[in-house]
């Protein structure tokens, strides 16, 4: 009988280890797993002692994926059995640990001694305290320093393509011939960087070109220009995008009446966005100049852009009329090219789906 999602052990404190500790993406879609267990039948890939190893399936599409670390060696990093990503973020262990305070980061020693002997005394901490005990690593409190780069870079929502079948290397030899039969991937495999990763790399935060790629475009975030003002003086008019379900219109008045007085705020959760609007144009520059690459509002990492005033022909027309394509002229057929060697006469439709008489059905 499968087991529910909620019997998983997922980064919590689980007493008698009985399941593995896995991030939602590793797990699948399917809220039922189906999981085969084999005790000490591996060594773990850092510690190199004999674990129990899980073994399943996360979906249909999916390949079968099994834990390559110990409970011991995932606890002390926080990550998850499998891909080797911290369980509260989502994020490669150099990318979090780049954003951790000395106090809230530790270091694992690389020699075969000092794993097994800081592995053991772990164990025992763990034994007697739980997880979360001293030295081991905690989640990070949202109010910290680091909380706020974390929080922009993490992952919202599950990544299933992380489970799909691995690239079939017949295919790209050009000699694979099972067609759609072939349960691997039929893509080129890519190359740079990106193809060269372990799992030791990913632990231990030492050259993950995966991490490396994160902070670098991190830190092009930090490093970019101010926003430009706009011309036209009489835009005071902010466009604030990624807001969540859970940030309502008090909170970004609270947030943006530091730099000034606000006429309206209006929010588009359909759109994920908001309006802030300024009183004077100087308010509105000075909170575009300060938050346009830091705002963050529960949690949530938001953007910042100047607002765009509408066009004259924007806001015309009839009510639930839709306006004409770009190019296209009003009325029937005027703005569609006639057939090639076809001259219409004049007022008469070009198509004969332009008719309006053959608009219903007839019936002989």
């Amino acid at each position: 009988m499968a087991a529910p999602l909620s019997d998983f052990a997922v980064g919590t404190n689980n007493p008698n280890e009985e399941f593995p500790i896995l991030c939602e993406t590793c797990l699948g879609e399917n809220p039922f797993v189906r999981m085969t267990k084999q005790p000490h039948a591996k060594a773990c890939k850092i510690c190199e002692r004999p674990f129990t190893v899980y073994r399943w399936k996360p979906g249909p599409r999916a390949r079968y994926k099994k834990t390559e670390l110990c409970h011991t060696c995932a606890k002390m990093k926080n990550v998850c059995q499998t891909c080797v990503l911290d369980l509260q973020y989502g994020l490669p262990v150099q990318v979090r640990d780049a954003a951790l305070d000395d106090s809230e980061r530790m270091a694992i020693p690389q020699s075969d001694v000092g794993r097994e002997f800081l592995a053991e005394n772990h164990e025992k901490l763990l034994a007697v305290q739980g997880f979360g005990a001293g030295g081991v690593y905690n989640k990070v409190s949202k109010s910290s320093k680091s909380a706020a780069m974390l929080e922009r870079l993490t992952h919202r929502t599950p990544y299933y393509k992380r489970n799909l079948p691995h690239l079939c290397s017949f295919y790209a030899k050009g000699t694979c011939n099972r067609g759609n039969l072939c349960p691997f991937r039929h893509e080129m495999p890519m190359t740079g960087p990106l193809a060269n990763q372990n799992i030791k790399d990913r632990y231990f935060g030492q050259n993950d070109p995966v991490a490396e790629k994160m902070m670098k475009r991190t830190q092009g975030v930090k490093n970019a220009p101010p926003l430009v003002p706009p011309q036209d003086p009489s835009i005071t008019t902010l466009w604030v995008g990624g807001v969540a379900e859970d940030i309502s219109e008090s909170d970004l008045r609270v947030k943006f009446e530091e730099y000034g007085e606000l006429s309206s705020v209006r929010v588009v959760l359909q759109k994920h966005c908001a309006f802030v609007t300024f009183t004077t144009r100087t308010s509105a520059e000075k909170a575009a100049g300060t938050i346009y690459n830091s705002l963050n509002i529960k949690g949530n990492p938001l953007r910042v852009a100047w607002g765009q005033r509408k066009s004259k022909g924007a806001a015309g027309g009839a009510p639930g009329v839709a306006r004409a394509p770009p190019g296209v002229k009003k009325g029937m057929g005027g703005g569609a090219p006639p057939p090639p060697g076809i001259k219409a006469a004049p007022g008469k439709p070009l198509y004969a789906s332009q008719d309006p008489a053959n608009m219903s059905a007839r019936f002989s």
